[in-house]
């Protein structure tokens, strides 16, 4: 074969590798790739600097917290954040070690949130996104604007990423999710929902919508809102506690969250990313005990895709050792889609960890 055909069919490799972050090695010890990282870790920084140049120039309200304490600063924290993004992808492009380091990210993001929150609590009002106190519940993303009847900012931006990363805003992006995934991981593998799984969710939904609608029509205060609120936000922790924990499986986020099953069920028609089981899985099953979030069945292994609560984790990537569970995008799948899919959803974790607050 002539050098330059030999060239080409390198530069192609490199390039189908793209989102290859280890190669088991003769020793069996998975070794990088650089050259494949290099494209999608540039890809993070620059999408995220990006997105953070468009909120620090066109937002009036600093959005960037340290925009607030020092003008100007807020473009340092731009640089920052875009480097963490490259610095979280190129950990995450590894299979065997993304499951931890989602576990990582996610975890981080919701200190950093709730420590905002409890700041703007102690009276910090630079803390806080508009200088005033709302109940960091999911599910008043739907309730609160139903119940106000304005304020349609955070309905919003939950489906514009929808759009963006489907379901993958309940494994990555939502400041409570964490809770449940901490708590389930108390077991080492994940236990089987129950069979009406499928029916909690939009009951609960159904019924944060009455309860708003009815709260409008009487003219109830904000502070009887509040308490419910965070009555109903009590009650999902409670299911984190003592079910997730027993269970092994994140039920807070897949029976009770009503976002959650807008998430799976919405953001899996209208975003571009989904997960398939290629041919040439032998039913091994080990993906299935790690799917905290019981979208992975014997029946939806034998049909070659995860179950509708699927939220695009990618833990099941790390345990089939064939490598036949595979994101999808568009007309590509394998390494190549898994990278696009960790640029996007990486990108928007570290613009959250900049400007999401309560």
């Amino acid at each position: 074969m002539p050098q330059t055909s030999q060239q080409a069919q390198q530069r192609l490799s490199i390039y189908r590798g793209l989102g290859s972050a280890a190669r088991e090695s003769n020793d069996g010890a998975p070794g990088p790739e650089p050259a494949a990282n290099l494209v999608p870790v540039v890809a993070a920084v620059l999408l995220t600097w990006a997105l953070l140049a468009v909120i620090q120039v066109k937002v009036a309200r600093p959005m960037l917290l340290a925009e607030r304490f020092l003008p100007g600063a807020g473009w340092a924290e731009a640089v920052a954040l875009a480097a963490y993004a490259g610095f979280v992808t190129q950990r995450m492009l590894d299979p065997k070690r993304s499951a931890l380091w989602r576990r990582r990210v996610w975890t981080l993001f919701t200190v950093v949130f709730f420590g905002q929150f409890a700041l703007g609590l102690a009276g910090f009002d630079v803390f806080l996104m508009t200088g005033k106190l709302h109940v960091p519940v999911p599910a008043l993303i739907v309730g609160g604007p139903v119940f106000r009847g304005e304020g349609f900012f955070m309905p919003i931006l939950f489906l514009s990423t929808l759009v963006l990363v489907g379901p993958a805003w309940c494994s990555h992006l939502c400041y409570v999710g964490a809770w449940d995934n901490l708590a389930s991981a108390a077991r080492k593998r994940s236990g089987a929902l129950p069979k009406w799984q499928r029916f909690a969710q939009p009951v609960v939904l159904a019924l944060v919508v009455t309860v708003a609608l009815i709260l409008r029509a009487v003219g109830a205060s904000g502070a009887v809102a509040a308490a419910l609120a965070i009555a109903f936000g009590l009650v999902g922790v409670a299911c984190m506690v003592f079910w997730s924990r027993r269970l092994g499986a994140m039920t807070h986020c897949t029976l009770f969250c009503p976002m959650g099953w807008l998430a799976t069920r919405v953001g899996r028609r209208i975003s571009p990313f989904d997960m398939r089981i290629a041919p040439g899985c032998d039913a091994c099953h080990a993906c299935l005990t790690q799917c905290r979030f019981g979208a992975l069945t014997p029946a939806d292994i034998a049909r070659g895709r995860p179950g509708p609560s699927c939220t695009l984790c990618g833990d099941c990537v790390r345990a089939c050792k064939d490598r036949v569970m595979t994101y999808r995008f568009l007309g590509w799948e394998g390494d190549l889609a898994r990278a696009v899919f960790l640029v996007v959803v990486v990108s928007l974790h570290a613009v959250f960890l900049g400007v999401a607050r309560i």
